[in-house]
């Protein structure tokens, strides 16, 4: 499986993942940008936060394209990973400035390389773009899992694997509630267009999971 992925999907995957992680390791430390008061973090601290976003968003962002990808390849088409060096600047200048996360470094971009060149179905680019959100939502139940063993929030001071297990609900939720907007050619648009009731299982349940990661938890 891991051969279907391409030394520049590799590399454009990697750059990504770095700079998203950067751009939620800022809001964390500059919730509402750096013009205004900042959390103050010695070194040390802001290497921990910068690791925590390295393993959620890794973990989340990868496997989210990568759900698109393969999800495509079981359709028989080739799918590859495209970073956008433009949004991703855009990515870490709006958590800079307004501790924000525009959270689209790229896209999955599918290519006809069937013999008859028939094109994707509504149903094959619907559940396509609903692969990545359903991962992220699979995710949240994951990282929930190792916040709520490692002690939830009366632990969260010192202790490692809650931080992990917290950052990874939101920011999973993050990227899941982002993505199914029905808007443009992100998954909630196709999603849409697929299956309205799919559509509303989904949105609801990632804005939903968001909302509680950040007000609940």
């Amino acid at each position: 499986m891991l051969e279907r992925i391409t030394r520049r999907e590799e590399a454009d995957l990697f750059v990504a993942w770095l700079a998203i992680s950067l751009a939620f390791a800022i809001i964390k430390i500059a919730p509402y940008g750096i013009m205004q008061p900042v959390i103050e973090v010695t070194p040390v601290t802001a290497l921990v936060i910068f690791g925590i976003a390295l393993i959620t968003v890794g973990i989340g962002f990868i496997l989210h394209e990568m759900a698109h990808k393969f999800t495509a390849i079981r359709y028989g088409y080739w799918a590859e990973f495209r970073k956008d060096n433009s949004m991703l600047l855009i990515a870490i200048v709006l958590a800079s400035l307004v501790g924000f996360v525009f959270a689209a470094p790229g896209a999955t971009v599918i290519y006809n390389n069937s013999p008859d060149g028939r094109g994707l179905s509504r149903e094959q680019n619907g559940k396509i773009s609903a692969a990545g959100p359903v991962v992220n939502l699979l995710l949240c139940i994951l990282f929930g899992a190792l916040f709520f063993l490692s002690g939830g929030l009366t632990s969260m001071n010192g202790n490692i694997l809650a931080q992990i297990g917290l950052a990874g609900i939101q920011i999973n939720a993050m990227i899941a509630a982002f993505n199914m907007l029905p808007l443009s050619i992100l998954d909630g648009n196709k999603v849409f267009s697929w299956n309205i009731p799919v559509f509303f299982i989904l949105i609801l349940a990632s804005f939903g999971t968001l909302v509680a990661s950040f007000y609940y938890l």
